[in-house]
């Protein structure tokens, strides 16, 4: 069967007259009909065919008067393939050579392949590595907050996603009481970094409500539950939900004392901040009812809820994508630990269900070897959404995780499969401080506006036009990736792109290996078989295009920190105490963002709620993979005469003085986007929900601002790391206006 793996799911190829077509996989019980609309962008007018230099920087002129700066496309002349990388080949030596490999930046970023072999980020950092290092971004824009913060709390053994979550049958069996922060978007569940045979998350959200499950959501948009109730609540103020919830649980007697001091260090200071006498700020349900929106009865009605019986309590990655995002991660870590759910089967804590596919699934996970990236000599990195920063203050420190970070001084970036220019946060800001590498070289498909801010661009093969092993850890599926149709011709993949670069260093025979695609591929798939001997031999996968493991027996379903409750001596965290750490002493340290998160809601966006009145929600989009499929016909038909569609309730729109359907301007002190508006009374007044992906383009206006007609909401959000704990994004809970478009 040939079969074609993407980060949407796998897709049938149908090879007929007309031309290729994708197909769902006949295995897969909820295909997403998203990654069929991948062969749109084989001919697609943004298409990248050639190898194109800017010319200014061609000519030597960048950053003098009168030269174009980063971001004109109309300023690029084509190249051929020979002399485009031997140029890439003499920059990069006389980079190295001039200021060491310290001042370059490897910026390449996941989501650009579900491949194990075509993955740019690893290709890269390979290349990057065997020419003498690179400075590294380390964590991610999903879930770079919460990574940071977790192992303080439970250990390191629990900070990837997921890593806390009780499995989904487990949850169908048990029905606990299921209370989501921030919700659970069915549409972020059709993606997987590896990609997947079958889609089961709807599946399991819809037996549960078959089975009467009891599901309430808190979010500010209804379009976050999937089933059963929604509550409204004000963005940025879950933590102060849950901290009156613990305060209800304390007050009433609900807490198990000696059962949280077994498993807990802290509980008396936290205790103490709860109730008031640390802080002096009691955090009753009086104190959250007109923080968050909710009425104080509510919150003491869903808080007993969580102690009535089975319970389990699970949070958006959404949530710590804000300023102290650690806030709102801890205090579900309190509210669980202290309502005693903690352990038990199907019940405690859980980390993004539904945030991609294979989180909460009951499986067992693939093992297997990635494209070796070889060993990097440059010991440097950053926090990957302090990009800006980096290149604005080469030399300063920033405190990460409990000590200083210096800022490198960054002279050449390298991106390859990811487009920051979507990803971070104030794209204007980006865009300024992008002008100040010497060079920047990137390697993309399409000219998305990071191609768009290079100086020297090189096309690559779209995943369709390559061969290669597609099989996600999280998930239990490998999928043989045929090649749907070849690349357009002058169209290379990234690997032969930079094994041409490598051969002008001399290091193209180290960075092949002495291997073809093909042989790697087979290299890395006997990897896969080594540690599942059950997998068929290369000409059995070649010949079904998949194989899956089979699923673990019942009793071998591990339910997240069974065991430590159970004995917590025999089976301790990594924590310094050994326990769940309440408080740790780095959320106590002095950091005017992290401190006030203690006993406050997340500070303010800058600007006064009587100028940008609204909160802007920022989700992952339903008709695309980040900025990903674009040009495909589902992210083209959700837009609305040519506009990304932003939606608020009817109040909102009628006070800005616009209606329904009009083309409208969200706009703050940081930039001003063009969207079209969509009346809807599921968002919480006071919100406006711009899902993420437009691609940047943004115009200049007649009083030199800029108009992003794209749609991006990056292009309005702050960039300021969470807290000097994590450093994470913080795009959440931006404040705004609305505004009419101008003539």
């Amino acid at each position: 069967m040939d079969l074609f793996a993407s980060h949407f799911g796998t897709y049938e190829i149908a090879r007929e007259p007309a031309g290729p077509r994708l197909l769902p996989f006949r295995h897969d019980p909820d295909p997403s009909p998203l990654g069929a609309g991948f062969l749109a962008l084989a001919d697609h007018p943004t298409r990248i065919r050639q190898p194109m230099a800017r010319r200014s920087w061609l000519e030597g002129r960048h950053g003098a008067a009168g030269s174009a700066p980063r971001g004109d496309r109309d300023a690029f002349v084509p190249l051929d393939m020979e002399e485009a990388c031997a140029l890439a080949a003499r920059e990069l030596d006389r980079v190295r050579k001039t200021h060491g490999n310290r001042a370059i930046f490897g910026g390449s970023y996941g989501w650009g392949s579900a491949g194990r072999f075509h993955h740019p980020q690893s290709q890269l950092k390979r290349f990057l590595n065997l020419a003498g290092g690179f400075v590294s971004a380390r964590n991610t824009y999903s879930y770079g907050t919460a990574k940071v913060l977790l192992p303080h709390l439970v250990g390191a053994e629990y900070a990837d996603p997921g890593g806390f979550n009780p499995s989904w049958d487990r949850i169908a069996q048990v029905k606990p009481f299921l209370l989501s922060f921030g919700g659970m978007r069915l549409a972020n569940a059709q993606v997987e970094a590896g990609g997947t045979g079958a889609h089961r998350t709807r599946g399991w959200i819809e037996g549960f409500a078959e089975a009467r499950g009891e599901m309430l959501t808190l979010s500010p948009d209804g379009r976050d539950a999937p089933i059963g109730e929604h509550q409204p609540i004000n963005a940025g103020t879950d933590a102060c939900a849950m901290l009156a919830m613990a305060h209800v649980l304390l007050v009433e007697g609900r807490v198990d004392e000696a059962a949280v001091r077994r498993i807990g260090s802290g509980y008396d200071e936290i205790r103490a901040l709860i109730l008031g006498s640390a802080d002096g700020i009691p955090k009753t349900p009086d104190w959250a009812a007109a923080l968050t929106g909710i009425a104080a009865g509510r919150i003491v009605e869903i808080a007993r809820k969580l102690t009535a019986g089975p319970a389990l309590i699970n949070l958006s990655w959404s949530l710590q994508r804000a300023i102290v995002g650690e806030q709102p991660y801890w205090a579900a870590l309190v509210l669980a630990t202290l309502s005693g759910q903690i352990g038990r089967p199907g019940c405690g804590l859980a980390c993004g269900l539904s945030a991609v596919s294979s989180v909460g699934n009951p499986i067992r996970r693939m093992r297997g070897p990635a494209f070796s990236q070889g060993e990097n000599p440059v010991a440097e990195f950053i926090p990957v959404a302090r990009i800006t920063e980096m290149l604005e203050r080469p030399g300063d420190t920033i405190t990460y995780n409990g000590g200083p970070l210096e800022l490198p001084d960054i002279r050449l970036i390298w991106w390859a499969g990811g487009n920051p220019f979507h990803h971070h946060q104030d794209l204007n800001r980006l865009a300024r401080a992008w002008q100040r590498p010497e060079t920047v070289i990137v390697q993309e498909s399409v000219w998305t506006a990071t191609a768009q801010h290079a100086d020297l661009v090189f096309p690559s093969a779209l995943p369709f036009e390559r061969e290669d092993i597609a099989a996600a850890s999280r998930d239990d599926w490998l999928v043989y990736s045929r090649q749907v149709m070849p690349p357009p011709e002058g169209i290379e993949t990234d690997h032969a792109v930079l094994t041409r670069i490598a051969g002008h260093l001399g290091l193209d025979a180290a960075f092949t290996g002495g291997l073809s695609e093909r042989a790697w591929m087979e290299k890395l798939y006997a990897g896969y078989r080594a540690a599942h001997p059950e997998l068929p031999d290369w000409q059995g996968l070649a010949e079904t295009g998949y194989a899956r493991l089979a699923a673990p027996p019942p009793d071998e379903v591990v339910q997240p920190l069974a065991r430590f409750v159970a004995a917590p001596s025999e089976a301790p965290l990594s924590t310094p105490s050994g326990l769940i750490e309440l408080l740790p002493p780095l959320l106590q340290r002095h950091d005017s963002r992290l401190q006030a998160a203690l006993s406050a809601p997340a500070p303010s966006d800058a600007g006064e709620p009587e100028a940008y009145p609204l909160r802007l929600l920022s989700p992952q989009p339903e008709a695309r993979l980040h900025s990903q499929l674009d040009g495909a016909p589902a992210a083209s038909e959700a837009r609305r005469q040519g506009c990304e569609v932003a939606r608020a309730h009817p109040a909102d729109i009628a006070a800005a003085g616009l209606e329904d359907g009009a083309l409208a301007v969200i706009h703050n002190d940081r930039g001003a986007v063009r969207v079209a508006l969509e009346a809807d009374p599921r968002v919480a007044p006071g919100h406006i929900v711009l899902p993420t992906g437009g691609w940047y383009r943004p115009e200049p206006q007649a009083d030199g601002s800029l108009l992003d007609l794209g749609g991006n909401p990056n292009a309005l959000t702050r960039d300021l790391g969470s807290s000097e704990l994590s450093q994470g994004a913080s795009a959440g809970g931006t404040r705004v206006a609305l505004r009419a478009l101008g003539p």
